[in-house]
């Protein structure tokens, strides 16, 4: 994946101040109230007029996962892609099949798998662009809502010991963009 982060500026472009701002508390923060009011302000970029993000998502996780399982399988079926990404695809579609198809599977343990489907879904996408150091700018340009949920992703870490409600807001979130797209 393209490692080139968007900047500040550039960002503030397409955001205001109080939503990097969130991110950075949402990705820095161990205290829940923190990172949770975090979540509620970042959903808001994604659309959501939601009071409580958090709170509402415990009791519409199921449906959200659902909605978003359902809405990126669609989304990688109707991609044009070259020849040699078909086994790409074929394997981000199982996974995505079987993402958190298990009730008792911990948000934790979800994460890298999450972010590994949306990565492979994206290049699926975008091709070799996604690769580029430009890419975040090129996303945010081409299709703003796009380029800052790219952002959101981009900037969360690769490997995150978060606890299970800080992993499960962070996967709610990226599904929240995904199934409303």
């Amino acid at each position: 994946m393209g490692q080139g982060q968007t900047t500040d500026a550039l960002i503030e472009e397409f955001v205001d101040k109080e939503t990097v701002k969130a991110l950075t508390t949402f990705i820095e923060s161990d205290l829940e109230a923190d990172f949770s009011k975090s979540a509620d302000i970042i959903v808001k970029i994604f659309g959501s007029d939601a009071g409580s993000f958090s709170q509402e998502c415990v009791d519409a996780d199921k449906k959200l996962t659902v909605s978003f399982k359902n809405n990126l399988t669609l989304l990688i079926q109707k991609t044009w892609i070259e020849k040699t990404d078909v086994e790409l695809k074929e394997q981000v579609l199982y996974q995505l099949k079987h993402f958190r198809s298990d009730e008792e599977s911990s948000w934790k343990g979800s994460y890298k798998p999450f972010l590994e489907i949306l990565y492979n879904a994206v290049y699926l996408m975008f091709g070799q662009q996604v690769k580029s150091d430009d890419f975040s700018e090129y996303a945010l340009r081409i299709d703003p809502e796009f380029g800052i949920f790219w952002w959101y992703v981009m900037n969360l870490p690769q490997d995150a010991d978060w606890p299970e409600e800080k992993s499960r807001d962070a996967i709610l979130l990226g599904m929240y963009f995904l199934a409303n797209y």
